[in-house]
């Protein structure tokens, strides 16, 4: 009953509810990693003979890896510098899985209305529904990730608040469009959760057939492997949208980047083809495990919504059944009274 009952009784405003809490409690768990990787994803690869050069003569520091990221960033800001410009980023996620599946609960819905859709969308369909869910999020909350990416690149003593980034984005060169920056990367890249999710139907038919209900670590793996999937397809997509986003750096001599083609040339030109996948270590354990505990949260949430709203259901019916026996006793009192 309560597997069946599931899609009809949650709308909209609960799957996004569900969803975006998912995110939010999921990315505070592994925000170092997305730090981290940001960083990585941003910085330019350098000889060792150039890397000790520049690192004499500014206090530009460079990552070699993971673990030497978090080893650098702990030691120079403590524990808090793994942790800088986590409140921009818990709304940027927030909001943009409140808005993707939102979208893609109304999109999902209309196209299963249609006379001659098929219960169980293909492959084709569920990426078709994902692109289009993820490019209306995209619109309304791009301007965040552009915040958030600006905060998580700033040094120690440029690092500024959500209001003072802004503010120096809309200052810039492409003034409020600044905030707008790396739109039409955003729009490309709306398939990696057209990927994750269409990847999460077809698994979860796969794996898991007839199940609508699932087990929290049936709902992790399903989410992890999909995340996985989608990571290793758009990984250059995705350095190239920070690239966009972020500072330029110093070999542009402070120009910025016009489209993420433009970065993803500078990149193979500069440091080879291979660095168009830079950071996809953090990158993928950070999408594992997201995404596995994103998934895992939002079937809880889920259920909780419907537990929630048949309480209320059962309150209101009590609640109607009471007021129609007060009604039937008043009317069965009223002749006597009247005497």
């Amino acid at each position: 009953m309560a597997a069946h009952s599931k899609p009809a009784q949650l709308g909209p405003w609960g799957k996004a509810t569900a969803g975006a809490a998912g995110a939010a409690f999921a990315n505070v768990l592994v925000y170092p990693l997305d730090l981290i990787k940001t960083k990585l994803q941003v910085q330019v690869k350098k000889s060792a003979d150039v890397e000790k050069q520049e690192a004499t003569a500014s206090n530009e520091v460079h990552y070699k890896g993971t673990w030497d990221a978090l080893t650098k960033i702990k030691n120079a800001e403590g524990i808090a510098g793994l942790y800088a410009g986590m409140n921009g980023a818990l709304l940027g996620v927030t909001s943009s899985n409140f808005a993707y599946f939102y979208w893609y609960s109304i999109v999902r819905t209309l196209y299963l209305q249609y006379p001659n859709s098929d219960a169980h969308p293909s492959t084709a369909a569920e990426l078709s529904l994902g692109a289009v869910a993820g490019a209306l999020g995209q619109l309304f909350t791009i301007p965040v990730a552009v915040i958030t990416t600006r905060q998580q690149t700033q040094s120690k003593e440029d690092r500024k608040g959500m209001i003072d980034t802004a503010r120096e984005v809309v200052e810039g060169e492409d003034g409020i469009t600044g905030l707008w920056r790396g739109l039409k990367a955003s729009l490309v890249l709306v398939v990696n959760p057209a990927i994750t999710y269409g990847a999460y139907e077809r698994l979860k038919d796969v794996l898991f057939p007839g199940k609508n209900t699932l087990k929290p670590w049936e709902a992790f793996l399903l989410g992890a492997l999909s995340k996985s999937i989608a990571t290793i397809v758009t990984q250059p997509l995705i350095v190239a949208k920070v690239g966009l986003q972020s500072k330029p750096p110093a070999a542009r001599n402070g120009k910025p980047f016009k489209s993420f083609v433009e970065v993803m040339e500078f990149i193979v030109k500069n440091e080879g083809a291979l660095s168009l996948f830079k950071g996809i270590g953090p990158q993928l354990l950070k999408g594992f495990l997201v995404q596995g505990i994103l998934m895992m949260t939002k079937e809880r949430v889920e259920l909780m919504f419907i537990l929630f709203m048949r309480f209320l259901s059962k309150l209101r019916s009590q609640q109607l059944g009471k007021a129609a026996a007060l009604a039937a006793a008043a009317k069965v009192a009223s002749p006597v009274i009247a005497k």
